[in-house]
């Protein structure tokens, strides 16, 4: 027999094994039946005209298929059902072919198969990548609007704590001149610890609006003439008594560009590079080095914070640029923000960032890893434009500055 009787004898035996096999119950069978029968049609046409693409048509649409039920039967895919079909004209050339006929219609059947499961595998993984796709837009957007959700916590609990700690500030001011003064000087003490409390919970709050601000892009920056080399001395100052009863070294390196006028926020630019050397100070042991040195680019001036510490493995490299990414250990919550590996909100390095970044600047960090025996150390590099304007005209010309002229 030719390839064309051969296919038309086995039909009805062929779509029964394969129905029977695949599809469970009478309604399911039916309608699997069904599809059957066309797919077997389109078989024969590909065999026929040589042309595996026929098809093609009912591969896609089984791959499109919403649920698939009436054709993987709960969790069988295409490619299942496909090397079933392919395993039933085997079965059917074995038992109810003679050789030269079974022989005629494997080689004929193989190469459509063949081509059918390459196309199924491919619909599937389009199919599946479309899936994981819209689930990961699904997960990016809860998490966004987690995020969001995070952001306007703190920004109201933020301003919610703010008013009652003004009170406490308040009230603690008129206790010190109802009852405190040279006759009670043990007053005095308390309230100084008192105002101490004030003072720390204050700066976190501070730091809590900062990160809500630079979270919905709020952070307002108030653009006057600055050099670095003053930031720097005013930092090294500040921490000089930090410094000193930890036994640190701090070293700073005169590099060129350091001297040069920049317009720039300088309180906030002070604030960020307070944030990164505190952070360097924090997780140096007691009798390290840190270092200040930087260095002149076209347009733009690296500074450059390095120490001695535990360093930062590559995995948290990134991370403790996030919100919360370096919390600390939280038995030292109650230390002081410099003491070696103290606690912290894990706000400081987040609102560095922020800040830079709203200058049109950057920052990174390099570190061979974390090891507190070894201390490998960590670098941070802050990349600042130098820019010899501010941005609004009107405070260009308070300083006398001309805006360029832009075509």
């Amino acid at each position: 027999m030719n390839i064309s009787d051969i296919l038309v004898e086995i039909r009805p035996a062929w779509i029964r094994r394969v129905s029977n096999s695949m599809a469970r119950g009478a309604d399911v069978r039916e309608n699997f039946q069904a599809q059957l029968e066309r797919f077997y049609d389109l078989l024969t046409q590909a065999v026929v005209t040589g042309d595996p693409g026929w098809v093609d048509t009912i591969l896609y649409e089984w791959a499109n298929t919403p649920t698939q039920s009436d054709l993987r039967n709960g969790e069988k895919n295409m490619s299942t059902i496909l090397n079933r079909m392919l395993m039933t004209n085997y079965e059917i050339a074995r038992e109810d072919l003679s050789e030269t006929d079974a022989m005629e219609l494997l080689g004929a059947v193989l190469p459509v198969f063949t081509y059918a499961l390459e196309k199924a595998a491919r619909y599937e993984m389009e199919k599946h990548v479309a899936y994981i796709s819209n689930e990961l837009t699904k997960v990016q957007s809860q998490m966004e609007r987690l995020d969001q959700s995070k952001s306007s916590f703190i920004s109201v609990a933020a301003h919610e704590l703010r008013t009652p700690l003004t009170l406490v500030e308040g009230y603690t001011a008129m206790m010190r001149d109802m009852i405190g003064g040279e006759n009670n000087k043990q007053v005095d003490a308390l309230i100084e610890g008192v105002n101490s409390g004030i003072q720390r919970l204050r700066a976190i709050i501070d730091d809590m609006i900062d990160v809500s601000l630079i979270d919905n892009n709020l952070l307002s920056l108030n653009f006057q003439p600055t050099w670095f080399n003053h930031i720097i001395d005013l930092l090294r100052q500040e921490v000089e008594e930090t410094v000193k009863s930890r036994r640190l070294t701090l070293e700073v390196e005169a590099f060129p560009g350091s001297d040069v006028m920049f317009f720039a926020d300088t309180e906030r630019i002070f604030q960020a590079f307070r944030n990164i050397v505190n952070n360097a100070i924090k997780y140096t042991p007691d009798g390290g080095r840190i270092t200040i040195s930087g260095r002149s680019l076209p347009g733009f001036i690296e500074v450059i914070v390095s120490d001695t510490g535990i360093g930062i493995s590559p995995d948290n490299q990134e991370i403790i640029f996030g919100k919360f990414g370096q919390l600390g250990n939280t038995l030292l919550h109650s230390s002081g923000k410099t003491k070696f590996k103290g606690g912290g909100p894990g706000l400081g390095l987040p609102i560095a960032r922020g800040i830079i970044e709203a200058h049109g600047g950057t920052i990174w960090v390099e570190s061979e890893g974390y090891d507190e025996k070894e201390c490998p150390g960590s670098t941070f590099h802050i990349l600042l434009p130098l820019r010899s304007e501010p941005p609004d005209p009107k405070i260009a010309r308070l300083f006398n500055v001309e805006p360029r002229q832009t075509d």
